[in-house]
C-alpha cells in the first residue's frame, strides 16, 4: 500500500514544481495575519475571511494543474543551422483534454537542464484545439543542437503561484560552421587552382573531342577542312571542355588545447571555402584527419562536407606524434584530382604529402590577413 500511495505521488509530482510570486507571497501573509488575528479574537468573520483565502490558494493550485495537464507537443527543427544564422523551428502544441481549457501558458525550450526562453505565449488553448508556434533560433557553436524538452509555466488563475511543467520534447538539428566572404585575392589565388585538369567530355577547350557533320548555327571557325577535304562533307570538330575544376581540400584536427579558437577559426574558413568553390561547379574532395569524402558536385554533395565539417574535433598533439601522423596525415586521393589545398590551425601541423604542389593556408589567412602561402 505504502509502494502505491509513493508510486502515485511520484507521477503525480513528475516534472513538476511551484513557485510563488511577489503577489502570492503577500497573499501568503495576509492569510497567515488573518489566521492569527482569528484565533486571537474568535471573530467568525475572521475565520469566514480566512477560509475563503484558503480556498483561493487551493483552487489556485488545481486550476493550474489542469492547465498543465494532458498537453502534446510536436518540434520541427531544421535538418541544418548555421552558426550565428538566423533559422526558424516550430513547436506545435494540442490540448488533449476534452472538456477543459488551457489558460496564459508560457513555453520554453530545455537544453542541458537550463530554460531558454523563446517568448511564447498562449493566451487561451481550448479543449482539443492546436496551435502552430514559429520562434527564431540562432546556434552560436557548430555541432551538434540538442532540445531536451519543453518547459511549460502558468499563473493561472490569480497569479499567486508560477506552476511549472516539463514535457520531454526531444530535437536534434547539426549546426554547420558559419560561411564567412573570403578577400578577394585570396579567393583568386584558390580559384586559379585547379582549373587546368581537362575533364574528357564535350566543351570549350583546346583538345580534340569529336567530329561531326556540320549543323546549321555552328561556328564556322570550327570547320575542320582537311576532313572536309577528304570526304567533300562539311565537317566541324568538337574540342573537349577544360571549365571541370576538381580540387582536395585537407584540414588538419591536430591543435593544443590553448589554440581552441584558432581551430574554430580553421573550420569555419575550410567551409566558406569549400562553399565558394562548390557554388563555382569545382568537383571537391574534403579530408579531416582520416576521415574522407568522395568526389562529388552540387547542393547534395555540398552539405554532406558541410556536415563533415560541423562534426569534426579537435585532437590535442601527443609528444609521441608517431601514430597520430601516420593515422591524421593519410595524403589525400591525389591521382587525377587537382589541386591540393591544406588548411592547418596550428603551424607544427605535419602537412600530406602529395604529388601535387600544395596551397597551404595557415592561421594568418583565417584569422584576417588576406594572403595565402
Amino acid at each position: 500500500m505504502l509502494t502505491r500511495l509513493r508510486a502515485i505521488v511520484q507521477r503525480f509530482t513528475y516534472h513538476r514544481s511551484t513557485r510563488l510570486t511577489s503577489e502570492g507571497l503577500q497573499f501568503l501573509f495576509f492569510t497567515l495575519a488573518v489566521g492569527i488575528a482569528a484565533i486571537n479574537t474568535g471573530n467568525n468573520l475572521f475565520y469566514l475571511l480566512l477560509s475563503m483565502m484558503l480556498s483561493i490558494i487551493l483552487v489556485s493550485g488545481i486550476v493550474a494543474e489542469h492547465c498543465l495537464r494532458r498537453l502534446e507537443f510536436h518540434r520541427h527543427l531544421p535538418d541544418l543551422l548555421f552558426t550565428n544564422e538566423l533559422a526558424t523551428a516550430t513547436l506545435v502544441v494540442k490540448n488533449r483534454k476534452s472538456r477543459f481549457p488551457s489558460f496564459s501558458l508560457t513555453l520554453s525550450d530545455v537544453c542541458d537542464g537550463q530554460d531558454i526562453d523563446r517568448g511564447l505565449v498562449i493566451r487561451e488553448l481550448p479543449p482539443g484545439a492546436s496551435k502552430l508556434l514559429s520562434y527564431p533560433l540562432v546556434a552560436a557553436r557548430r555541432g551538434r543542437l540538442r532540445l531536451d524538452g519543453v518547459r511549460v509555466i502558468t499563473s493561472f488563475p490569480f497569479g499567486l503561484f508560477l506552476k511549472k511543467a516539463y514535457y520531454p520534447v526531444a530535437g536534434e538539428a547539426i549546426v554547420c560552421p558559419e560561411i564567412k566572404p573570403l578577400a578577394d585575392e585570396v579567393l583568386q589565388d584558390l580559384l586559379a587552382a585547379g582549373q587546368d585538369h581537362t575533364a574528357h567530355r564535350k566543351g570549350y577547350g583546346s583538345d580534340l573531342y569529336n567530329l561531326r557533320l556540320y549543323q546549321a548555327g555552328d561556328d564556322s571557325r570550327a570547320i575542320h577542312w582537311v576532313t572536309t577535304a577528304r570526304t567533300s562533307k562539311l565537317t566541324v570538330r568538337e574540342t573537349e571542355a577544360e571549365s571541370q575544376r576538381r580540387a582536395s581540400i585537407y584540414l588538419s584536427p591536430l591543435a593544443p588545447d590553448n589554440l581552441d579558437t584558432e581551430f574554430e577559426e580553421a573550420v569555419a574558413y575550410t567551409a566558406s571555402l569549400v562553399h565558394h568553390l562548390a557554388v563555382r561547379s569545382y568537383h571537391l574532395q574534403l579530408t579531416i584527419g582520416s576521415s574522407r569524402s568522395s568526389f562529388g558536385q552540387g547542393e547534395a554533395h555540398l552539405l554532406d562536407l558541410l556536415r563533415m565539417l560541423a562534426l569534426c574535433e579537435r585532437r590535442a598533439p601527443h609528444a609521441d606524434m608517431s601514430s597520430d601522423t601516420d593515422r591524421f596525415l593519410e595524403p589525400p586521393d591525389t591521382v587525377d584530382s587537382g589541386a591540393l589545398i591544406v588548411v592547418r590551425p596550428w603551424r607544427g601541423a605535419e602537412v600530406p604529402s602529395a604529388p601535387v604542389p600544395a596551397l597551404l593556408v595557415d592561421t594568418e589567412t583565417f584569422l584576417g590577413a588576406s594572403h595565402a602561402m
